[in-house]
């Protein structure tokens, strides 16, 4: 085999394997529709439910059979398989493999992409796309689906959720920047995190924090300032964006450029992050209460500990949330981006984070407290189990030591010529007067060594 072959034999390979594959998903997509062809006419002249259900048992056999056959290929043969087929049978395919498909997505041909996405025959649900226009002083909002939709507006925010290659491409080339792929914007490095690009166009990668019944983290959030339009890039909708969003649609004035935007998504954040705040704070006041009380049994310390542990969680969160704001801040602040207005607005949201360090300082020490409030509790209770096992353990020696010397040959010469359960009858009844004799005398010396410490404290006090 020539040197051209040897490199060109790989390629054909799975060019042929994808082939095969491609047969075999024909042959499972002519079939399923081979059966509603012939159950169709069953249908409409008997109108039987068993034949119906008949019917969409087979049909989701062969759906399991595909989905199954799909699952086991790499993405550039689905992708292969996708651009093959036609059109119908496009769409079946594309709904058994169009859940985690973006690296399917990054391979497909800009037709096939407009076919799947872009005409609505598939949307992420969590995909959106939206202009915010400045009118009368007011932002007006206006929902994206099409790139036609943008030809005609001078938007001074696109906000953008989970978007796709193909959305990001097309909105890219119509305001001449480059927009990251939100999945990707984990880059901890400050030089990756603030720069300005060698078009001038200012990039920020910020942390937004999302606190939920359900758990608190930290989103990533891309924002990019060009020609004073911002650009934000995230994988999931936050309530800041959501509260940044009332706020310039109701108050006329409220934001003039994308910079007051940029600015006013910080000052939310860091508003939203003192809310968190006060959340740990009634938290740590309801766990406070409890662990003050003068009992708290096992069960209830766990649950103590576990509350703290939330808390704690929440707090530093919070803590690298604002951390994260300030430093944006003090790029947007010496990179001299900002008009003088916006430069005391910057200083003024510093200001509100500077507050908050004192009081995530003080969440730290009062956790750090309660933590070890709950292991003292927690210590009591087992010193309190290890004293009862001790007290019972003085109480029974001495009738273990009889015990002991009641199963001895001895104590039957001793007690030769008494009938035997008369003998052992007395030894019960001694060994119990010996047990009593014990109890009563540990809690006539417990009680007097209570009396004698509330005593001594009368006479310090």
């Amino acid at each position: 085999m020539s040197d051209e072959n040897k490199r060109l034999a790989p390629d054909a390979l799975e060019r042929g394997l994808a082939d095969v594959h491609l047969s075999e998903v024909r042959s499972l997509l002519s079939l399923q529709k081979r059966v509603e062809e012939l159950v169709e006419p069953l249908l409409r002249e008997q109108d039987t439910p068993a034949l119906d259900d008949a019917s969409a048992e087979i049909q989701q056999q062969y759906r399991r059979e595909l989905r199954q056959k799909l699952k086991l290929m790499p993405a550039k043969e689905v992708a292969y398989i996708l651009e093959s087929l036609e059109a119908n049978e496009r769409l079946i395919v594309w709904e058994e493999v169009k859940e985690g498909a973006d690296p399917i997505l990054a391979i497909l041909s800009d037709d096939v992409l407009e076919e799947l996405i872009d005409d609505s025959h598939y949307r992420n649900e969590k995909t959106a796309v939206t202009a915010f226009e400045l009118v009368d002083g007011h932002l007006r909002q206006i929902t994206i689906t099409r790139p036609e939709e943008l030809q005609d507006l001078n938007p001074i925010w696109v906000d953008l959720i989970a978007p796709t290659k193909k959305i990001r491409g097309w909105i890219g080339r119509r305001f001449d920047v480059d927009l990251p792929d939100p999945g990707s914007l984990t880059d901890l490095e400050a030089s990756a995190r603030f720069y300005v690009d060698e078009e001038g166009h200012t990039h920020l990668h910020s942390d937004f924090l999302l606190d939920t019944k359900e758990e608190s983290r930290n989103v990533p959030v891309a924002l990019i300032l060009q020609n004073d339009i911002l650009f934000t890039i995230r994988t999931e909708e936050l309530p800041v964006f959501r509260l940044q969003r009332a706020r310039a649609r109701t108050r006329p004035g409220y934001v003039t450029d994308g910079k007051d935007v940029l600015l006013d998504l910080y000052a939310a954040d860091v508003e939203y992050s003192a809310n968190a705040l006060e959340d740990v704070y009634a938290e740590l006041e309801r766990v406070g209460r409890q662990v003050l009380r003068s009992h708290i049994t096992d069960q209830e310390a766990t649950q103590i500990l576990a509350a703290v542990s939330e808390a704690e969680d929440l707090n530093g969160r919070t803590r690298r949330n604002v951390l994260d704001t300030r430093r944006a801040l003090s790029f947007l602040l010496r990179g001299r981006f900002l008009s003088e207005e916006q430069l005391a607005d910057g200083r003024e949201i510093l200001r509100d984070i500077e507050s908050l360090d004192g009081h995530t300082a003080f969440l730290f020490n009062k956790i750090n407290f309660l933590m070890d409030a709950t292991d003292s509790a927690i210590n009591i209770n087992q010193n309190k189990d290890i004293k009862r096992l001790t007290v019972l353990s003085v109480i029974f020696m001495p009738i273990n030591v009889l015990a002991g010397m009641g199963g001895m040959s001895e104590f039957s010469m001793m007690t030769e010529g008494i009938p035997w359960p008369a003998a052992y009858a007395a030894f019960l009844v001694a060994m119990i007067a010996v047990g009593s004799s014990m109890y009563v005398g540990v809690k006539y010396f417990e009680k007097r060594r209570i009396r004698s410490n509330r005593a001594a404290n009368r006479r310090t006090a």
